[in-house]
């Protein structure tokens, strides 16, 4: 199995997350607060240390004012076609 915690597409993920969340003006504080968990977790979510499950990733999408759709195409670029799991 690929390693994929530190692949192109996740890094990619959590650049357009950090993005997002600056772009609204909001601190990692704010995003957890709107997510009802600890800022920790914004912090391991954005340096990667730690992964979205699918329903995770909507709800974060959603706080961050975004579609899941359009979240996803902005990091599916860098998921090399050849990618395996």
């Amino acid at each position: 199995m690929a390693r994929t915690i530190h692949s192109g597409g996740q890094l990619e993920l959590c650049r357009v997350l950090i993005e997002m969340r600056k772009s609204l003006g909001i601190t990692q504080e704010d995003l957890a607060e709107r997510l009802g968990c600890q800022q920790s977790l914004i912090a391991r979510l954005e340096s990667g240390q730690r992964r979205l499950d699918v329903i995770e990733f909507v709800v974060v999408a959603r706080a961050l004012a975004a579609s899941p759709t359009d979240l996803l195409a902005k990091i599916e670029r860098e998921i090399p076609l050849t990618h395996q799991l």
